[in-house]
């Protein structure tokens, strides 16, 4: 089996991380650095293979960080993501960095193929002909300046829904339904399923309410007037100024988020996030960590 190890170079902890799954997979998988890892880590790693995340050519792609290093990573590859959080939420993550034994045992379970693929929906974009990354959370249509209302045009399938005047417009994935959009009033999606959620950030005379479509239907957002300009975010991570007047048109990616697991508990992952909207202490619950599946056949 290969694997390639990336992990946050402005993170301590994510680099001693890489250093450790290095040494656990000696001898039992081939490795290969992304480059980025491999000069932050320095000499020691000189006779590591290393390549930039679009060239990778790997079975399985260990990101060590946190979620805005897992969402930066699924913009440049299609590997399936194994996360090991090295961050503070880290609601992605399928492991806890701060405890080793629980590291080892995922790479023990990577590299023994106890593991299998949860696909998550993405969102495309494009703007003036300019087509930009994928979203695995969300695209933000935002204003440029602080405090700073402008009038955004909303539209399904070029079908009008209406105006609204206020800071912006989140499309968001289901994955993305517990980020962004959440603290906009969004609702908690399923992340299994497949719909777009809209929702108005500090909507001006308007009741506080988002829209959940279908994920077959593009979804249009523009700002009105000319002069007014704004700027697209996606995922947290890439910002694009947009003049006022064009349409940022979003839709289903036909490319996949891939996230490695040892265990379906798309919902545990929220607990002890205060995310949930209802109290969590639910005696006899089992740790994500400790969930495992059969042994490949």
């Amino acid at each position: 089996m290969k694997v390639a190890i990336s992990a946050n170079p402005g993170k301590p902890l994510a680099l001693e991380l890489a250093r450790r799954c290095l040494s656990h997979l000696a001898g039992t998988a081939e490795v290969e650095l992304v480059t980025e890892t491999s000069e932050a880590l320095g000499a020691s790693v000189a006779s590591v293979p290393h390549a930039t995340l679009p060239e990778l050519a790997a079975d399985a792609l260990i990101v060590i960080g946190g979620d805005g290093t897992f969402l930066t990573s699924l913009q440049q590859t299609q590997l399936p993501v194994l996360p090991i959080n090295a961050g503070t939420v880290g609601y992605l993550s399928e492991v806890d960095g701060s405890r080793p034994a629980s590291v080892e045992a995922a790479l023990d379970r990577l590299v023994g193929g106890r593991y299998f693929v949860e696909e998550r929906m993405k969102l495309a974009s494009r703007c003036q002909g300019k087509v930009l990354p994928d979203a695995t959370n969300e695209i933000v249509v935002h204003t440029s300046q602080v405090a700073k209302m402008r009038l955004f045009e909303l539209a399904v399938d070029d079908h009008p829904l209406g105006r609204v005047r206020g800071d912006g417009v989140i499309l968001a994935t289901p994955t993305g339904s517990t980020s962004y959009s959440l603290s906009a009033l969004g609702p908690i999606v399923d992340p299994s399923l497949e719909a777009i959620v809209i929702t108005v950030l500090a909507p001006f005379q308007a009741t506080q309410r988002a829209i959940v479509v279908d994920p077959l239907r593009s979804v249009s957002v523009r700002l009105v007037h000319p002069g007014k300009d704004g700027v697209i975010v996606v995922d947290g991570q890439s910002e694009i100024r947009v003049p006022g007047g064009p349409t940022v048109l979003a839709y289903r990616s036909a490319r996949r988020a891939s996230f490695i697991r040892f265990g379906s508990r798309a919902f545990g992952r929220l607990q002890g996030k205060r995310i949930l909207p209802w109290t969590e202490e639910v005696p006899g619950t089992e740790a994500i960590d400790d969930a495992d599946v059969p042994p490949a056949s």
